[in-house]
């Protein structure tokens, strides 16, 4: 797959995880919180109000750092197939 080709699902695994309107468990929206911020090479910190929501971004983070930004966008793509394959 190219990077522009890459680049086009992932944008669109985007958009379906922002129109989907269910909640996700817990550790989905962990795992899609670090892949994209690694996808999208956004290294702010999270800035959640309660310090124990932040506690555990930043160990999805931390467990996410090796990954490249293509090996992100790669992951968050078959999470997002993944998860509304076989989900909820």
């Amino acid at each position: 797959m190219t990077s522009e080709e890459l680049d086009i699902e992932f944008k669109a695994a985007v958009e379906r995880i922002n129109a989907y309107t269910d909640p996700f468990p817990a550790d989905v929206l962990l795992k899609l919180y670090a892949y994209y911020k690694k996808a999208t090479n956004d290294y702010g910190r999270p800035s959640s109000r309660k310090p124990i929501i932040n506690a555990f971004k930043t160990n999805a983070l931390f467990q996410a750092q090796d990954l490249t930004q293509d090996e992100a966008k790669q992951k968050y793509i078959d999470l997002v197939n993944n998860y509304f394959l076989y989900g909820k």
